[in-house]
């Protein structure tokens, strides 16, 4: 009998932690943070279940998609979501990174899939850049020209 007082007590004792810490905030605040990791876990499933040869490569698709998206929702929880209006050109290449994967790890893939998969990587990183120059490019020319000043001033004579 006194084991069962105890175990109840836990119980009980567990129950008005968790409880408290649910008024608290604490679960939001971890949950707004790593959720995240809902997204990630499934990705990193589906590679260690092809990698176990349990299902077959072209599981590496979406699992590759899976992954680059949560490293991207990871990256904005901590830069805040502003930051999408930059980074939305990763989405697309969630998809190229998917289709390399199914490329290099499956057999008998026909190379059309690594024919797309690097002119979708391509075309993201394309817009990634021009979305960057044109937000950010005035930064940029004045980079460039305080190291041509710096450069005019600092280097000999002989190179300009």
């Amino acid at each position: 009998m006194p084991s069962n007082k105890y175990s109840a007590g836990i119980i009980l004792l567990l129950a008005g932690v968790v409880i408290l810490l649910g008024k608290v905030g604490v679960f939001s605040f971890l949950g707004a943070i790593f959720w995240p990791l809902l997204v990630l876990i499934p990705g990193v499933l589906l590679h260690v279940l092809y990698f176990g040869r349990i299902v077959p490569a072209v599981a590496l698709v979406p699992g590759g998609m899976l992954v680059v998206y949560s490293l991207l929702f990871i990256v904005c929880n901590i830069a805040g979501w502003e930051s999408l209006k930059y980074l939305w050109p990763l989405f697309v290449f969630g998809v190229a990174a998917g289709l390399y994967e199914y490329y290099m790890f499956g057999s008998n893939v026909p190379r059309v899939v690594f024919t797309a998969s690097l002119g979708i990587g391509i075309a993201s990183i394309v817009f990634l850049l021009l979305i960057l120059l044109w937000s950010w490019g005035i930064y940029l020319v004045a980079a460039a020209l305080i190291a041509a000043g710096a450069w005019m001033m600092f280097g000999t004579r002989k190179r300009w």
